[in-house]
């Protein structure tokens, strides 16, 4: 069986690379898709249409051009992995997983115990809450090959 996982979240680390590293050496078929992950160019999606007036316009109009990517991918996908890291706050990633919760889409977290309570409602609608990436291959492991 072929799966569709769409990489939610933080884009500071590597743990993209290694969850595709562990499912590629688990010998899984699954196609990865993720935002983009370069934050200038995710800041300048919407740049291409013009001038805006204030630094909050233009937010706005590269965030409207980047939801066409984001939810045409998590409505692609099979499941979703939203990764939620302890640097900076990820508003795009609670974003992302009340989307899948709205559409009834398969999503697990990623994210250290550290942060369990502000993210209480975000990992109850969740299949699963991980704490390392290894965890997520073992998931896609299990739906794939059980």
């Amino acid at each position: 069986m072929s799966f569709s996982v769409y990489l939610s979240g933080e884009i500071h680390t590597d743990w993209r690379d290694e969850i595709q590293r562990g499912a590629e050496a688990a010998g899984l078929d699954v196609v990865f898709t993720a935002p983009v992950t370069d934050h200038p160019a995710s800041d300048a999606a919407g740049d291409h249409l013009g001038e805006t007036p204030s630094g909050f316009c233009r937010d706005h109009q590269s965030a409207k051009v980047n939801a066409i990517r984001t939810r045409t991918l998590i409505e692609q996908s099979d499941m979703v992995v939203v990764r939620f890291g302890d640097k900076y706050k990820q508003w795009n990633a609670a974003f992302d997983a009340g989307y899948c919760a709205a559409l009834g889409k398969p999503y697990v977290t990623l994210h250290d115990e550290d942060i369990v309570h502000p993210l209480k409602e975000v990992d109850a609608e969740a299949q699963a809450w991980c704490t390392t990436t290894d965890q997520v291959v073992e998931i896609l492991r299990y739906v794939l090959k059980a």
